[in-house]
């Protein structure tokens, strides 16, 4: 076992001074910070068992088999997982992207053993009984169904399926009806075997509790796990940017609302000029009442209901995308207005003033984000996930104030190309 045991100091930003880091000799990584302020204990992580692993005919699979980890284990069945938890008022919860199953639970300091013990027992001995398999499914499809009718879920799935051609990211986590209908107890099961071991867990846990404690509860509950037929996930294909707009409607009748999503394709997360990028897209769609996009499209125009940029991270090329939501009759509009803002992003970039004040925003906010110990163990695994260094929250004010107007005006044009842009609108 490696490790990095840090002391029971707390500033306001986690670093190596409070941050306690192990790696398990089967592969599992601890991180943990304490906080005596509160009595509970947060434990979230994620493993590398994502929709990438999805056959076609399969999609939703990943999904499929996270929500059904608390169905029932070789130990206990759906109703006796679920009692041992509110028997105590704790939680566990499950979700997944395209790379990752992610999982956070809260609870007493004093039940934390039974929360890892819990954690442990459904991520390596879940059953999928077939009653709750059925059950699942048709909680999925009726999901899928609302989504069907939703303006703004069909327009980022239909803008996905634009930027994304042709590659893995264009594929829904949920998938579609006829693939979750597809999809049968032997498929979980061979899925979680060759997905879900230790490596590639990583398990951070903040609270009322020491580093030690836990490392030694971590161990019991996990430090036996092997599973030498884990597989790693597909690796990610080349992305093919846009040659040129693409412009896709979906037609959905009877709604009051259109909803548009107008983009292209950012940097990854680990990327030079993400911080630049994540600096200009606060300006052109975040800061304030949305940025210069909010302030056109909605407070100036009257045109949106909504209006905002977003810049996606993870490990893969990620959107940076445009959404609002339009009376119909307002759509033609509304775009105009929203490539004129993307051209003046790329023409002139952001003035020494806008960049300015959402330096200080950001510099102001993080340590808002920290107060709580959810939000100091996702920080945590952020920093993890993408390698950033347990001092990244350290340096991470001069790493703001350190981004010129120069640099956002480079990354806008480096990204933003007003000529290869994807353009969804869904509404009737």
């Amino acid at each position: 076992m490696s490790s990095c045991l840090a002391t029971n100091t707390s500033p306001s930003l986690p670093g190596p001074q409070d941050v306690s880091r192990f790696v398990l000799p089967n592969g599992v990584v601890v991180l943990v910070r304490a906080n005596f302020n509160s009595p509970s204990v947060v434990v979230s992580g994620y493993l590398p068992a994502g929709s990438l692993g999805d056959p076609d005919d399969r999609l939703g699979l990943a999904m499929f088999v996270s929500n059904a980890l608390m169905r029932g284990t070789e130990q206990r069945d759906f109703h006796q997982i679920h009692a041992a938890l509110e028997d105590v008022a704790a939680s566990l919860s499950f979700g997944v992207t395209h790379h990752i199953v992610s999982f956070t639970g809260r609870a007493l300091r004093e039940d934390l053993s039974m929360l890892l013990d819990l954690l442990a027992e459904v991520l390596r001995r879940p059953i999928f009984p077939e009653e709750q398999i059925e059950k699942l499914r048709a909680q999925l499809l009726t999901a899928l169904a609302i989504r069907a009718q939703d303006t703004a879920e069909m327009a980022g799935l239909t803008f996905d399926q634009i930027l994304f051609n042709g590659h893995p990211y264009s594929r829904p986590t949920d998938g579609w009806p006829q693939t979750v209908q597809a999809i049968q107890r032997a498929d979980l099961l061979a899925f979680h075997r060759r997905y879900y071991g230790p490596r590639g867990l990583v398990l951070a846990v903040v609270g009322a509790v020491e580093a030690a404690e836990v490392l030694e509860r971590v161990e019991h509950a996990l430090g036996d796990w092997q599973n030498p037929e884990q597989a790693a996930l597909p690796a990610l294909p080349p992305f093919q940017p846009l040659a040129r707009t693409i412009r896709k409607k979906v037609r959905l009748r009877d709604k009051a609302q259109s909803d548009l999503v107008v983009g292209t394709a950012g940097p990854r997360r680990n990327d030079p000029d993400f911080m630049a990028a994540s600096l200009g897209n606060s300006v052109l769609g975040q800061f304030g009442l949305a940025g210069r996009i909010g302030d056109s499209v909605r407070e100036k125009a009257g045109l949106a209901y909504y209006a905002y940029s977003s810049l996606n991270s993870g490990p893969g090329p990620a959107s940076w995308e445009i959404s609002a939501g339009v009376n119909p009759a307002n759509v033609a509009r509304a775009l105009q207005l929203i490539r004129r803002e993307i051209e003046n992003f790329v023409n002139r970039g952001v003035s020494e003033e806008e960049l300015a004040d959402s330096q200080a925003n950001f510099i102001g906010r993080l340590p808002l984000s920290l107060e709580s110990n959810a939000g100091v163990a996702s920080a945590l695994l952020t920093i993890e996930r993408f390698d950033l260094g347990l001092d990244y929250y350290l340096r991470y004010a001069d790493l703001v104030r350190a981004v010129t107007p120069q640099e956002v005006l480079a990354v806008a044009q480096k990204y933003f190309d007003p000529h290869r842009l994807a353009i969804a609108i869904a509404g009737p």
